[in-house]
C-alpha cells in the first residue's frame, strides 16, 4: 500500500500546501490539503479521515470536500475520526451552518455527506485490513498522533507535537515515522512555547523509540526558514532521513 504526500508544509505560501497524507485511495490522515491537489475522480474514493487536531491548516480541506460531494450524485459520505475536542472543534467552529453548512445533516440526517466517528486513544480501530491508533501527543490544543498498522510493519505520525512520550512508546517496533518540525534551532523557545519541535528536539524525542526506524520523514517545515532548517536536519545525521515534498509517494 502507498501513501501519498498531500501537502506537508508547515506554513501556506505558492507551492507549500498544508498536511494531508493519503493512504492507498480511500483513507486520509489529516486534511489540509486535499481538495486543492487530488482530481475529483480520485476524491470521490475518500471514506476516511483520521484528523490529529482542529487547527485550520489540518481541516481546511473538509468544507471543499463535502461541498464537492453534494454537488455529484452517487458519491459515498465520508467519516471523520477523532478524539472528542478535535470533534467538537469541527462541529461547533467549522461544519456549524455560520462559517460552512452542517454536512453531517446534508441531504438529511439520515444520509449525510459527512459523519463523525469518536475514537478513544490507545485503542486500535481495524479498517480496510489496516489498524490505527489513535495517541495523545504534545501540542498547544488537544491533538493526537497516529500509529497506522499495514499488516505488521508501522508507520508513526506525529502530527503537530512538541516533545512528548507515550507516541514513541506504544509499540516494540516502528518503521516509518512522519515526524514534525516547524521550526529552525534559534527559534527552540518558540518551537516549545507553541508545541512544535526544532530539529534538536525531533532528535531527542526519537531517541524515545525502542529501535531505530527505517524511515524518518520531516514534515512541517516553514518554507520561510527553509534555507536555515534544511541544513540543520541535514546535520544531525540521522539515518533513513527524508525532508518531504509534496507528490511524494512511499510504499509500506
Amino acid at each position: 500500500m502507498k501513501i501519498t504526500v498531500l501537502g506537508c508544509s508547515g506554513a501556506e505560501l505558492p507551492g507549500h500546501n498544508p498536511p494531508g497524507f493519503l493512504i492507498g485511495d480511500d483513507l486520509l490522515l489529516d486534511a489540509g490539503a486535499v481538495t486543492s491537489v487530488l482530481p475529483e475522480e480520485a476524491q470521490r474514493h475518500l471514506r476516511h479521515i483520521f484528523i490529529t487536531h482542529g487547527h485550520l491548516d489540518h481541516i481546511r480541506s473538509i468544507p471543499a470536500l463535502a461541498d464537492n460531494i453534494i454537488l455529484r450524485r452517487g458519491w459515498n459520505g465520508v467519516k471523520l475520526y477523532g478524539i472528542k475536542p478535535v470533534l467538537d472543534t469541527i462541529r461547533d467552529h467549522l461544519l456549524n451552518d455560520h462559517v460552512w453548512p452542517d454536512f453531517t445533516n446534508i441531504p438529511n440526517s439520515d444520509n449525510p455527506v459527512m459523519t463523525y466517528a469518536e475514537i478513544e486513544t490507545g485503542q486500535w480501530i481495524t479498517l480496510n485490513g489496516l489498524k490505527i491508533m489513535a495517541i495523545p501527543v504534545n501540542h498547544s490544543v488537544p491533538a493526537t498522533g497516529y500509529l497506522v498498522d499495514f499488516g505488521g510493519r508501522i508507520l508513526l505520525y506525529t502530527g503537530d507535537t512538541g516533545p512528548t512520550d507515550e507516541i514513541w512508546r506504544a509499540v516494540e517496533r516502528v518503521h516509518t515515522v512522519i515526524v514534525e518540525v516547524s521550526f529552525p534551532e534559534r527559534m527552540t523557545a518558540m518551537a516549545l512555547k507553541t508545541g512544535h519541535m526544532s530539529p534538536s528536539l525531533m532528535k531527542a524525542d526519537l531517541a524515545k523509540l525502542k529501535h531505530p526506524p527505517e524511515r524518518v520523514l520531516i514534515t512541517h517545515l516553514k518554507p520561510q526558514t527553509s534555507d536555515e532548517i534544511i541544513p540543520e536536519i541535514e546535520a544531525l545525521g540521522i539515518p533513513g532521513l527524508t525532508i518531504l515534498k509534496d507528490g511524494d509517494v512511499y510504499g509500506m
